[in-house]
């Protein structure tokens, strides 16, 4: 069974800013003769990596919800140039799979997410029911107050 981490995106305001800073980061390493890679590097190790690698994701926090997700398809070492210390850099999948919102709250490092717990996937809105010309926050609210 796949395990998902969750993870604050700091300094980011929304979805678009992510997908242009990790599109620049691929440019960066083309231009330097490398095979573009993405990877979030962080401190600790899952010690559950396995299930993680089992189909799991990183969500990412942005601006207080949960708003996307990145497949992980594996885990590499990286020493850090000034500490010299051992980090987890995960490698992520370039697509962003953009989510239902989910508020949560601020937190440090990484978080297991059990699929239970996850959103889902985000389907578009539900033209019908003039979903599609709210703005996400107010709909997740509505969602959460049991609205929708």
């Amino acid at each position: 069974m796949s395990l998902h981490l969750l993870k604050l995106c700091v300094g980011v305001d929304d979805i678009q800013e992510l997908r242009d800073w990790q599109d620049q980061r691929r440019a960066q390493q083309l231009a330097a003769g490398e095979t573009p890679r993405l990877r979030h590097v962080t401190r600790n190790w899952p010690r559950r990596a396995e299930e993680v690698l089992e189909g799991g994701s990183l969500y990412w926090v942005i601006k207080g919800f949960i708003r996307v997700r990145q497949r992980i398809i594996g885990f590499d070492e990286v020493i850090d140039p000034v500490e010299g210390t051992r980090k987890c850099g995960l490698v992520l999948d370039p697509a962003l799979v953009e989510t239902e919102l989910q508020p949560h709250r601020p937190m440090q490092g990484w978080r297991y997410l059990e699929p239970a717990d996850a959103p889902l996937d985000r389907q578009g809105g539900n033209a019908a029911g003039g979903e599609a010309d709210l703005p996400p926050e107010m709909l997740a609210e509505l969602r959460e107050l049991g609205i929708l």
